[in-house]
């Protein structure tokens, strides 16, 4: 039986994290699940908001003026791939708490079954599922902590492989200064069954965020620092150009600088505030650019931008990433709460 859909997984896998993909099991976990991440480089951490997106990823950023609040994303990937996720956040008063609730999938689509000659013989279909609830509470009017525990299910015609992973969090938030700074230990589990023998890890990562709003003008500026539990991101690229010494005849090796190995860290982002209504969103992932850009035709891989804008009750948020020469990322993103039209009644 011929399985045609892996070269959808291994696209799928290579280009949500480049050079990581590969090594680890369920990488849609790393896929940004909302358009406002996807904007800012694909992993926002440290604003703290009503906007339930960031408080869903980064479960320490949960508060009550995210209560009853409801957010729906769709992402159409490629190959015909289409990703989306629903969330709904609650405030429990009695706890001080602020729990979520989402369910996120990936849909691979219907493929043509084959058998050995290959004669058509049916269909089948795949997809990845994530079922996840976290919870969030301030430690005191600064620190805030936060975990998600998820459920993670892929399945592959007749076969099903499974995996739990936690997510923990911590933020430091100062309104007077305009400084937010979180901390995050992502995908800490396990893989309970799989398509073969071998258990895979997870893709477990450690990311810092930091975020500045000025006082007195409409910007929140922002650094975020992902695969830190890795310092050298760098790689061997059979495909990199070689350049030759005319004098010795020898190859020049490409040195890496730490500065280098530093920057593929690195996402700066910053988000202009027009207005409570509208906003514009642009980030630059440097590690994304370095393992995806083509020499010969460098476009715009590792840029993002987007905007959000609220029209009446509905805050409407669009991200576009430009992963590869090939390839862009959509992702579109509505969220309400339900509060605000019971007080509008």
């Amino acid at each position: 039986m011929r399985r045609i859909l892996l070269p959808s997984f291994a696209l799928l896998t290579t280009v949500s994290i480049a050079q990581l993909g590969g090594q680890h099991s369920f990488m849609v976990l790393d896929i940004p699940s909302s358009a406002r991440a996807s904007a800012l480089g694909g992993n926002y951490i440290a604003v703290k908001d009503n906007d339930i997106n960031l408080g869903i990823f980064n479960p320490a950023l949960l508060n009550k003026d995210m209560s009853k609040q409801v957010a729906l994303s769709f992402l159409p990937y490629f190959e015909g791939i289409n990703i989306g996720y629903a969330s709904y956040a609650h405030h429990f008063d009695s706890v001080a708490t602020t729990v979520s609730g989402t369910i996120q999938y990936v849909d691979y689509g219907d493929f043509t079954r084959t058998d050995d000659v290959g004669h058509e013989i049916g269909s089948f279909s795949a997809g990845e599922y994530v079922v996840q609830v976290g919870a969030g509470r301030m430690l005191d009017s600064l620190f805030s902590i936060g975990a998600n525990l998820k459920l993670i299910t892929s399945n592959l015609d007749t076969y099903t492989s499974t995996a739990w992973a936690t997510d923990i969090g911590g933020t430091f938030h100062k309104p007077s200064k305009g400084v937010t700074v979180s901390a995050m230990l992502r995908n800490i589990g396990r893989q309970t069954s799989s398509f073969t023998d071998v258990r895979e890890d997870l893709p477990f990562e450690v990311q810092v965020g930091v975020t500045y709003k000025f006082k007195h003008a409409p910007f929140r500026l922002g650094l975020m620092l992902e695969q830190l539990q890795q310092w050298d991101l760098t790689y061997d690229d059979p495909n990199a150009p070689v350049e030759i010494d005319q004098t010795t005849g020898e190859v020049i090796e490409d040195k890496v600088t730490t500065m280098r190995k530093a920057l593929l860290h690195t996402v700066p982002s910053a988000e202009v505030l027009l207005s409570k209504n509208f906003m514009l969103r642009v980030a630059y992932n440097f590690r994304r650019r370095d393992e995806l850009v083509v020499a010969d035709k460098p476009s715009a891989v590792g840029l993002s931008f987007g905007l959000g804008l609220k029209v009446s009750k509905v805050h409407f948020s669009y991200g576009f990433a430009q992963l590869h020469l090939a390839g862009i990322r959509n992702t579109f993103t509505l969220a309400m709460r339900f509060s605000d039209f019971r007080k509008e009644g």
